[in-house]
């Protein structure tokens, strides 16, 4: 197609066309010939480079399949939780290093029963994590969720328990140094319980057995705050048929700290560590009560009963003496077994007022012939006034033993 246009100014890189219909094209002034001016008419001729556009029609199919393959294609993969490890109290879960193909991570976080826990550090160096504080033979669910630029990616629903006291499966094992008879007496040991033995220290590691403490392990374990105790541990749990506690067992720890039980299926075999003997255990002395116990009951307190003081019978025979030897010594003798000195007083003053009751009595026989009605009636009143106190110091009494 051949077009005629006008030249209608030139500037500086740019000349202003006129068509024949007057309208105006801007166009580059370098694709004209240098010698065109203001009025020249050029000659245009316009036509469709098939070839060109095949070329570049190929050339934009070639880059869409490049993006297909290296973004489309290949996308990150949802990881795969799994169970490495179980104790009593802790779980180690691990999974597969991650696998991001051209995207970016974001982050990666663990889920415990449907809530978020944390997120995973270093998730592209890290493949494993350990849980603690959990509680003793209980369930839990797990579950990793994965953000990355191309999308976010869900792992599988993990569902584990925790082991009981009695299972002792999850112990874990690393030795340090120690003489190698203790050593292959331990390794025996583990593979009777059921438990596992690792050369090296590990997230799953649970407890560091050695008898010094030297060593890169050793170092690590105490890095780790992984428990180091010595062999005696395994034996004590064996013994027991359960995980028991560590506290006893450490390389400083006394001895005389450790509780090994009595496993009735291990009655027959020997162990490395001596029972507590019952001759180094003090016995406790008998006590010899001499105390006489109440003839009609005990105490209702506790302790030992008190003895029961029954009230002394008047003596009518012989005259009250109160300074007589005889008495004093038997009223010392009860005030002695007597914690209290009221209940002596009180006799007292019961012996006193029987000798006055004594004493009326002789009174009354001799001035019988004087007024009859008059010491009948004394004799009457004396007894009532005296017999209430003896049952009051009785009452006394009991009340006083008691107390004891």
């Amino acid at each position: 197609m051949l077009v005629s246009l006008t030249v209608g100014k030139v500037d500086a890189g740019v000349a202003v066309l006129l068509t024949e219909d007057k309208r105006l094209i801007e166009f580059p002034s370098i694709l004209l010939p240098s010698s065109i001016a203001s009025g020249s008419i050029v000659d245009i001729t316009v036509k469709q480079n098939f070839e060109a556009e095949h070329k570049a029609k190929a050339a934009f199919s070639s880059l869409q399949k490049q993006i297909l393959n290296t973004y489309g294609i290949n996308t990150p993969a949802t990881p795969v939780l799994r169970l490495r490890n179980a104790t009593q109290t802790s779980l180690v879960l691990e999974w597969d290093p991650i696998q991001l193909a051209t995207t970016t991570l974001h982050s990666l976080a663990l889920y415990r029963n449907g809530s978020k826990a944390g997120n995973i550090p270093r998730p592209l160096e890290q493949t494993a994590t350990k849980i603690s504080g959990l509680a003793v033979d209980s369930e839990y669910s797990f579950y990793l969720v994965l953000k990355t630029s191309g999308g976010t990616y869900t792992s599988n629903d993990l569902t584990v328990k925790t082991h009981a006291m009695n299972n002792l499966t999850g112990i874990t094992v690393t030795p340090g140094v120690m003489p190698p008879p203790m050593r292959e007496a331990l390794e025996t040991a583990i593979e009777r319980i059921g438990a596992k033995i690792i050369d090296t220290i590990r997230i799953d590691t649970t407890h560091f057995v050695c008898t010094e403490g030297r060593g890169r392990d050793w170092e690590r374990a105490n890095e780790m705050n992984i428990p180091v105790v010595r062999p005696e541990w395994i034996e004590g749990c064996e013994r027991e048929g359960k995980i028991i506690g560590v506290r006893g067992y450490y390389l400083d720890a006394d001895p005389k700290q450790r509780h090994v039980g009595s496993n009735p299926s291990l009655a027959g075999r020997p162990s490395t560590v001596a029972p507590p003997s019952q001759g180094s255990i003090p016995q406790r002395p008998k006590e010899t009560t001499t105390t006489p116990k109440s003839p009609t009951g005990e105490s209702t307190v506790s302790g030992e009963p008190g003895p029961e003081v029954p009230p002394t019978p008047p003596q009518k025979d012989l005259p009250p003496t109160p300074t007589d030897g005889g008495d004093d010594d038997d009223e010392e003798e009860e005030s002695e077994e007597e914690p209290e000195t009221q209940s002596t007083e009180s006799k007292g003053k019961q012996k006193a007022q029987t000798s006055d009751a004594e004493e009326d009595d002789e009174k009354d026989e001799e001035t019988e012939e004087e007024d009859s009605s008059d010491d009948k009636s004394r004799d009457l009143h004396a007894e009532q006034k005296h017999e209430p106190q003896v049952g009051t110091v009785k009452e006394g009494a009991e009340m006083e033993d008691v107390a004891l």
